[in-house]
């Protein structure tokens, strides 16, 4: 698996990360992962931020000590603009508008996070982009990088990400779910799902390096996203798009 070079100088590459790699080794360490990837081909590199195993789209990594320093600097606080596209369930209420709900993790699962009071300040900015009756394309700005933020706020407002397990139903979108009339060819015993993985995709990063030189990084929109939108404005029967 070769990673896609989005944009590297001396400090930094950024990669756009296939859904279903990790950004970084786990724990346990026995995952391939983009990281380990990276150094195979370029040696040492520094990891910045990072995003969950299966969302896809831009991430950064630092090349050198000085700009991993400056780098984790400014992603920890609001001085990067982060950009994210993802289908999310059913049709928002408000078709823009901004979730300052603070978000914690779960005192009973390490791995998930909840709404809570006590929890850090998370702020999402979203804007709905297109309705397909029972899904939703909406562009999201997160002006915090908390664990799950756009997950966690997305399930907060009843709409959660397609096909998340953790936050949503995780279940797969099937053609025949969408397509009136919808036959199984003969060659198959049973239906493959469209999408059965996050529909999140990390679109584009705007930032200064360490000698403050404006950078805007984009990803183009996975494959399988691609597929899906195309199928659901092929398919639903109430699409419309957002103005």
């Amino acid at each position: 698996m070769k990673p896609e070079i989005l944009f590297e100088n001396d400090s930094i590459i950024a990669v756009n990360k296939p859904s279903g790699l990790l950004s970084i080794p786990n724990r346990m360490g026995q995952e391939v992962s983009l990281k380990t990837l990276l150094q195979d081909s370029l040696g040492k590199v520094f990891t910045v931020h990072r995003l969950d195993k299966d969302t896809s789209g831009v991430i950064v990594f630092a090349k050198t000590e000085e700009s991993h320093k400056h780098l984790s600097k400014i992603f920890e606080g609001r001085d990067v603009e982060k950009y994210y596209t993802g289908v999310v369930n059913g049709t928002l209420m408000n078709k823009e508008g901004s979730i300052d709900a603070s978000i914690m993790e779960h005192p009973g699962k390490q791995t998930k996070m909840i709404i809570h009071k006590k929890g850090k300040p998370s702020l999402t900015d979203y804007k709905v982009i297109e309705e397909f009756g029972g899904y939703s394309f909406v562009d999201f700005r997160i002006h915090t990088g908390r664990t799950h933020q756009i997950r966690v706020h997305m399930q907060y407002l009843g709409n959660p990400i397609v096909c998340d397990e953790l936050y949503g139903d995780g279940k797969p979108i099937l053609l025949s779910s969408i397509k009136r009339k919808f036959k199984l060819s003969k060659n198959e015993f049973e239906e493959r799902p469209i999408m059965n993985r996050l529909a999140l995709h990390s679109r584009l990063l705007k930032f200064n390096d360490e000698h403050g030189i404006p950078l805007e990084i984009e990803a183009p929109l996975a494959k399988d996203l691609k597929a899906l939108l195309q199928q659901l404005r092929k398919h639903s029967h109430s699409a419309n798009t957002s103005v």
